[in-house]
């Protein structure tokens, strides 16, 4: 019985360009293709947060300046990086399984994921999208705007949005078809273009991020995968994080993420939702875990080899 394997993956690992982004996505390739080549049936999902910026700041921009463009809606920019980054990787994931041999299809989903329109994100901005400012820029942006931005991680300004949580993948059947034919997919972009359900097939956009981990989670626990395997910066998660006494962890239980987050250990727009994600998902299955580890050392962590892994108890 093959393993099945949800890996979320950062928007931040995909470049700043798409430039760099397609020279990017070949070691990302490569790492996927491992995994394929181990007998995982592989889902991935990604972030958007710097693309989606990105592009809804250049319509933005050319329209308020003589461009002759108009003003594109959140959830379009969102669709919009949705398929050019499922492009990429698709072309660079094929082009590795076909340099292998291996006869594996390989497809990006346009995915959207329903929130709920009274959830208390919409009032309370939280999720990083864009690149970085300084202090005095976003200051400046935030005045022209309206726009609210916050120091992430200690590496600059960036523009927030409301991040809901993910209720419903409408794309779901699609995947799990693909899934069962033993392709590799792409889906749940940047977290999914968040919609609102009014009736049965009827899904009106919003201008929000879905946390691309909190998809991803439920993308796994929806298509009864085996782990989750959130791909970040870092080889592992750690306590007391850039001080003299920082800790790596291999293992985490649930109880032991609760107590660390509970102290303030992850910080909320880097590794707490990642964490979060990994404790809702190995909750809600009866063997599943998640593994957190970077994407250069994804296959030494599937082997137990480094990598965090979250386990019930």
């Amino acid at each position: 019985m093959r393993k099945r394997l949800v890996i979320a993956l950062g928007g931040n690992a995909l470049g700043n360009t798409p430039e760099q982004q397609l020279e990017l996505v070949k070691s990302t390739a490569a790492t996927i293709v491992d995994l394929v080549e181990e007998g995982y049936d592989v889902v991935i999902g990604h972030g958007n947060g710097p693309q989606v910026g990105m592009v809804n700041l250049a319509f933005e921009f050319s329209a308020n300046n003589g461009g002759g463009t108009p003003a594109m809606p959140f959830p379009e920019c969102g669709a919009m990086t949705q398929g050019y980054i499922g492009y990429h990787l698709q072309q660079a994931v094929g082009r590795e399984l076909a340099r292998r041999g291996l006869n594996t299809p390989c497809a990006a989903v346009v995915t959207q994921v329903v929130v709920d329109k009274n959830d208390a994100a919409f009032q309370r901005p939280t999720k990083p999208v864009g690149m970085f400012y300084s202090k005095d820029d976003a200051e400046r942006i935030a005045a022209e705007t309206g726009y609210t931005f916050v120091e992430d991680a200690g590496r600059g300004y960036r523009r927030v949005v409301p991040s809901p949580v993910p209720v419903k993948i409408v794309e779901l059947p699609v995947v799990e078809q693909l899934v069962g034919m033993h392709s590799v997919v792409i889906t749940v972009g940047g977290g999914g273009i968040p919609v609102i359900e009014n009736g049965p097939g009827d899904y009106e956009g919003m201008a929000a991020v879905i946390d691309k981990d909190r998809a991803s989670a439920k993308l796994a626990l929806d298509l009864n995968a085996d782990m989750l395997v959130i791909l970040t910066a870092v080889e592992q998660v750690a306590i007391n994080f850039g001080k003299p006494d920082q800790q790596n962890l291999s293992q985490l239980t649930i109880s032991q993420a609760r107590q660390y987050i509970k102290a303030g250990h992850f910080a909320p727009g880097s590794m707490l939702p990642k964490v979060e994600s990994c404790i809702s998902f190995v909750e809600a299955t009866q063997g599943g875990t998640a593994l957190i580890t970077s994407l250069e050392k994804a296959r030494e962590a599937l082997q137990g080899h480094t990598g965090t892994l979250i386990v019930k108890e």
